[in-house]
């Protein structure tokens, strides 16, 4: 009787092979490509504390101050996400920062309020987030209520509502300064812009990745000698440094502002629930109802803390996705890498008060594509909602119309109760509603429906 086919050893190991998205790389290849992926998010982890601080009255140091703890609890959230603990965490590649979704909602709590808003938007975001942690389980049912015609929708209000700020930016910053709106600081816009374009254009790989934070650099270096860059920031920071737990006081929780910020974690929760979905098809691990569950309560709980250390509302950030589907580099430890990164950055104030030295007009002219690139996400989206079947395109046109009045006429609320204005003055909040109030009237209530829709897929920008 022949003798039974026998099996190598690593024949038989074979169905015990690490998964990509769980190998370990050399150090040095690790530390590079988490790097990489801290370039690509950079900018946009430290643009909404540049936005909303100035808008509630934050000097330039305090606003260096909340840029570090936006890249702290970035890395926190980040490390939660990709490492997990428990049933928290998506155990994936996954990249997790300031959600671009709450500055609007956020200017809005601020007006009128001063320094004495960020106790407000803390408490918002803490109650917002602890209800989202709560959510997560249960959101999976609810995902069918925001189709691509809503989120997309949704994405493209965010990025137009942020479009002003670049301009305001382009102009100056300080609507009371002489030079507000002179050909020079225009100029310096348009010259960044232009800088930024034309990288995108002729780089490639990781640098065209990193266009807009090359921009940055090259548009600062051309306005130095013109006088036009501020050291301040840079020369009050110290190189080592924590973010003070609750550093602007105690939290603060006001029903108006809650709710704001609610709507503002549902939109997160729905935009994190398509960024999953499309990184587990990247990475070849499709992600089940368990690593949706995992991602949200990262997400969610991410956010709920990072008030405690002067953060904002953690979401996913999609270009990071894009990045691993470019290099191919799929381990969830090279992002976890990024994190430690981000966590090392956020612990010295210099590096995160350097971006202080960049003038306002470069900031505006790398500001209209970085938020022009989230409406171009939103319109993508919209690309496939089904805009043919049924009432689709009349829910995104009265949702955008609405959406716009705060931005198109400013003081159109102006004689509603102040409370409502935190909501109303917030074109995202407002659009989403009406989406989704749309959305259930036109595709789910009563015998008129819609065929069902593909699912949201991220357009890789944040």
């Amino acid at each position: 009787m022949a003798d039974a086919p026998r099996f190598r050893k690593d024949a038989v190991a074979v169905p015990d092979e690490k998964h990509p998205v769980d190998e370990t790389l050399p150090p040095f290849k690790m530390f590079t490509s988490g790097l990489q992926h801290v370039a690509a998010m950079y900018a946009g982890v430290v643009a909404p504390p540049m936005i909303v601080g100035p808008a509630v009255g934050l000097s330039a140091t305090e606003t260096a101050f909340l840029m570090g703890a936006s890249l702290f609890t970035a890395g926190l959230a980040t490390l939660l996400q990709t490492l997990g603990i428990w049933k928290i965490g998506a155990k994936l590649p996954f990249v997790n920062g300031v959600s671009f979704a709450g500055v609007t909602p956020m200017i809005a709590i601020g007006k009128g309020q001063g320094h004495d808003a960020v106790p407000v938007i803390f408490g918002a975001i803490i109650v917002a987030g602890l209800v989202g942690f709560l959510a997560a389980p249960y959101f999976g049912r609810l995902v069918r209520f925001f189709p691509p015609v809503v989120t997309g929708t949704v994405i493209t209000l965010i990025g137009v509502s942020l479009l002003p700020v670049a301009f305001n930016w382009s102009q100056g910053g300080n609507r009371t300064a002489a030079d507000y709106g002179s050909m020079k600081n225009i100029g310096m816009a348009a010259l960044t812009l232009v800088i930024v374009l034309a990288m995108r254009k002729f780089l490639r790989g990781f640098l065209q990745q990193i266009s807009i934070l090359l921009g940055l650099v090259a548009g600062t270096l051309v306005a130095i000698p013109l006088g036009m860059a501020n050291f301040d920031a840079v020369r009050n920071a110290d190189l080592v440094g924590f973010p003070t737990p609750f550093h602007f006081g105690a939290p603060q929780f006001q029903v108006a502002a809650i709710i704001s910020m609610c709507i503002v974690m549902l939109v997160c929760m729905t935009e994190s629930t398509a960024d999953i979905l499309a990184l587990g098809k990247i990475v070849g691990r499709p992600a089940d109802a368990k690593t949706i569950e995992g991602g949200l309560r990262a997400d969610t709980l991410g956010s709920a803390l990072s008030p405690l250390f002067n953060g904002f509302m953690c979401s996913a950030f999609a270009q990071n996705i894009g990045l691993v589907a470019m290099t191919k580099v799929r381990s969830r430890f090279v992002v976890a890498a990024g994190g430690g990164i981000l966590v090392l950055l956020g612990l010295c104030p210099v590096a995160a008060s350097v971006i202080g030295v960049v003038p306002l007009p470069v900031l505006g002219g790398a500001g209209i594509v970085l938020f022009g690139s989230v409406a171009a996400s939103g319109i993508q989206t919209l690309a496939g909602a089904a805009m043919e079947k049924g009432e689709n395109a009349l829910i995104v046109a009265a949702s955008v119309g609405i959406g716009l009045i705060p931005i198109a006429a400013p003081n159109f609320y102006h004689a509603f109760p102040k409370d409502l204005l935190v909501v109303l003055d917030s074109g995202i909040s407002t659009g989403c509603v009406v989406a989704i109030l749309l959305n259930l009237a036109f595709n789910h209530l009563g015998s008129r429906k819609t065929a069902a829709e593909p699912a949201a897929e991220p357009a890789f920008v944040h």
